[in-house]
């Protein structure tokens, strides 16, 4: 049975015991087979509506609705002394628990005492010994806070279920956006690196064969490389460096004829910043295959004060261009972004005062939310 419904089934059950202890105080007091069936009718009806009102729905009824059922609770619970007395008195406590469920704190808590002070009064009045009525006191505030204390449990159980689907929701959306995270940053280079190479060997072939067939090697490199990304995609993770992304990036822009000065001076890095960093620079370098006109691009990363900063320069800026700072779509710079700041980092991109474009990746050496026993890390969003 789904946990809501087994909470539920418990209160029902410690209602109809407190209907059946009344029963049977009257049972044991000798009474009439007509107060018999009152007293039924009576207990029927209050166990009814105290199973309403401990609903989780309840607190969020109309201010209108919730007096209304605690009216009829408290009919249900003190016309009935008129008849039974104080055989009738453990069926005091719902009435407090209901109030205590229904109503602000502030108002909930003297209007408990006086339904717990009018039990007692009605014992005194009954002529019921002072030892009786405070017992009877403190039963009905007893069963007022365990049925209480029992509908803000099935309340909580009931919200902990919504919750935990929401959150399976959750989880898969995000694994959704992780893999078309991760299968645009990887195979968005390695197709642009093909089509390059491919179209190079299409030049080639008629007059240099013995060049065509070395870029067709390339190719087939390129390739086997982006099946291994997907393969590694589909298992959840994929560690890149900034060093073998430096050297692959550099080969693919020589062969577009694009000149590359490069200077990498950042020692060591942690896996998760050197996957990030390769990717910001994978991403980069493939903008520049699709987008640009670049004749000469400058990478340089540098370590200082604990912050590693990448920056890529390129010189192929087209008309008209303008600042493109990070989107938001989840794929390209915006991507970028939220990869670099997940881990403490910060992402800038855009046309400079030189006309040039320019890419600048900043992350902390220790990456923020990481754990230290992580080797990887995930390219798409962070759990």
């Amino acid at each position: 049975m789904p946990a809501p419904r087994t909470a539920r089934a418990i209160t029902a059950f410690a209602l109809c015991s407190l209907g059946a202890i009344a029963f049977m105080n009257v049972y044991w007091t000798g009474a009439t087979s007509g107060q018999y069936a009152v007293c039924l009718a009576f207990a029927l009806a209050a166990i009814g509506v105290s199973f309403l009102i401990t609903s989780p729905k309840a607190p969020c009824w109309p201010a209108s609705h919730r007096w209304l059922a605690l009216g009829v609770q408290a009919v249900a619970t003190h016309l009935p002394f008129a008849f039974f007395g104080f055989s009738w008195g453990s069926m005091g406590g719902p009435l407090a628990g209901a109030v205590l469920y229904l109503l602000p704190m502030r108002a909930a808590a003297p209007v408990f005492g006086v339904i717990v002070s009018a039990q007692v009064g009605m014992g005194l009045f009954a002529g019921h010994s002072l030892l009786r009525t405070i017992y009877l006191g403190l039963v009905t505030a007893y069963i007022g806070m365990f049925l209480y204390a029992l509908a803000r449990l099935t309340s909580l159980v009931v919200w902990l279920d919504a919750s935990r689907t929401e959150r399976a929701y959750a989880a898969v959306t995000r694994e959704r956006l992780r893999f078309a995270r991760d299968l645009h940053d990887l195979l968005g280079y390695s197709l642009s690196a093909i089509t390059l190479k491919a179209e190079l060997v299409h030049r080639l072939l008629p007059d240099r064969p013995e060049r065509a067939g070395e870029e067709v090697g390339d190719v087939l490199t390129v390739a086997r490389q982006a099946l291994a990304d997907v393969r590694l995609v589909a298992s959840g993770y994929r560690d890149l460096t900034v060093e073998s992304e430096m050297a692959s990036g550099t080969s693919i822009l020589a062969t577009a004829e694009v000149r590359t000065l490069t200077t990498v001076d950042c020692g060591p890095l942690h896996p998760v910043v050197d996957t990030v960093l390769a990717t910001v620079l994978r991403e980069g370098i493939t903008n520049i295959l699709r987008h640009s006109t670049a004749r000469e691009v400058g990478i340089t990363v540098t370590r200082y004060d604990g912050t590693v900063r990448l920056t890529l320069v390129n010189d192929g800026v087209r008309g008209g261009a303008t600042v493109e700072a990070t989107g938001t779509r989840g794929s390209g710079l915006g991507n970028l972004r939220h990869r670099l700041e997940s881990i403490g980092g910060s992402f800038r991109a855009g046309v400079g005062a030189d006309g040039r474009f320019v890419l600048r990746a900043q992350a902390p050496v220790d990456p923020v939310g990481v754990r230290p026993a992580d080797g990887h890390l995930s390219l798409g969003v962070p759990s």
